[in-house]
């Protein structure tokens, strides 16, 4: 593969530009090509970010041979289609979490990377930051013993104007697909194993999209995660990891944290302190590319069954609540 790594772009959205920024600090990076619909979007994004390919529909951006690898910045609702059009293309993907929007998706959308060989990845921040994976290895040394409880929150206040992505269920909006999904994507990387038991409650708003909601996940020896998630409650988004002999706190935002404390017998033993560079999403794409490099075709730090696991929890835990997305009544 060329020394340089050339990336296209599908949507512009606020996600898609801040995608664009990551890339710009990365040597071994280059952002040749960017699509949408709307080609005057097209245009003020590619001069924005500098980048010299516009293409004005998807599929000729996915039909592009110099593009290696494509950043899938749609709405929940596009994934499987977006994705799907692209690796079929012959082209490594980037999907913006949650990787589909129900698990029957997802499971179709991994089949296609595997059929057609090509590399997939959900972008999933915190399975790339440097001081989670420091945090990891504190667990797998048994620092805080056998972990037994997790307990972490991702709550925004937003205000959206009617129709807006976020909590429009004809895109998948809510609050357990757009941020609900770190807190079991992190109990998922804490516990290392799918839940046997995954319960909730949400407030379904006025636009009939959850606004925000709790999820308590039960694993099969008895460990407990107490998740909650938000997009109209201000919050403090910390996480904290309760052991036998001790437990974790990971300061607000735990999902791109730059501390975390160890805690044994009540007292403070040992501190991690690491500032984030850039604005995390190029972790992401740092290890799509490292990926590409080594002729992966998944990460071993967001694997694709995992991906697949983590939605069929989110399934399960939105059931009781009657709420149904568009994609639901397709893939029956």
């Amino acid at each position: 593969m060329r020394k340089k790594i050339k990336w296209g772009i599908i949507s512009t959205g606020h996600i898609s530009n801040k995608f664009a920024d990551a890339l710009k600090i990365l040597p071994d990076a280059e952002l040749f090509a960017v699509a949408s619909r709307n080609k005057e979007k097209a245009i003020e994004f590619a001069k924005k970010h500098h980048i010299p390919r516009v293409y004005a529909s998807y599929l000729e951006l996915a039909n592009d041979p110099e593009i290696d690898v494509v950043y899938i910045g749609t709405p929940h609702t596009f994934h499987l289609e977006n994705s799907a059009m692209c690796m079929r293309k012959g082209k490594a993907v980037l999907c913006e979490k949650a990787l589909t929007i129900n698990a029957k998706e997802a499971i179709e959308m991994v089949r296609i990377a595997r059929e057609e060989n090509v590399f997939l990845m959900e972008a999933m921040i915190p399975r790339h930051i440097p001081l989670l994976k420091k945090v990891i290895k504190w667990i797998d040394d048994r620092r805080i013993g056998e972990v037994r409880m997790l307990k972490a929150s991702r709550c925004a206040h937003g205000i959206f104007p009617e129709g807006a992505r976020q909590l429009n269920p004809e895109l998948g909006g809510g609050s357990l697909l757009d941020v609900g999904v770190y807190v079991i994507s992190f109990a998922s990387m804490i516990f290392n194993k799918p839940p046997v038991e995954a319960v909730g409650l949400s407030h379904i708003g006025e636009w009939g999209s959850d606004e925000q909601g709790v999820a308590i996940l039960k694993y099969d020896q008895g460990e407990i995660a107490d998740l909650s998630f938000a997009l109209s409650t201000n919050a403090v988004d910390e996480a904290y990891v309760l052991g036998t002999e001790g437990y974790i706190k990971i300061d607000d935002l735990f999902a791109v944290p730059t501390k975390a404390t160890l805690v044994i017998d009540n007292k403070e033993v040992e501190i991690m302190e690491e500032k984030i560079i850039g604005n995390a999403l190029n972790y992401e794409a740092e290890e799509v590319m490292r990926c590409l490099k080594a002729e992966l075709k998944e990460s071993p730090f967001m694997p694709l069954d995992e991906s697949i696991q983590i939605m069929e929890t989110m399934d399960q835990i939105r059931k009781p609540w009657g709420l149904i997305y568009p994609n639901d009544k397709k893939s029956k």
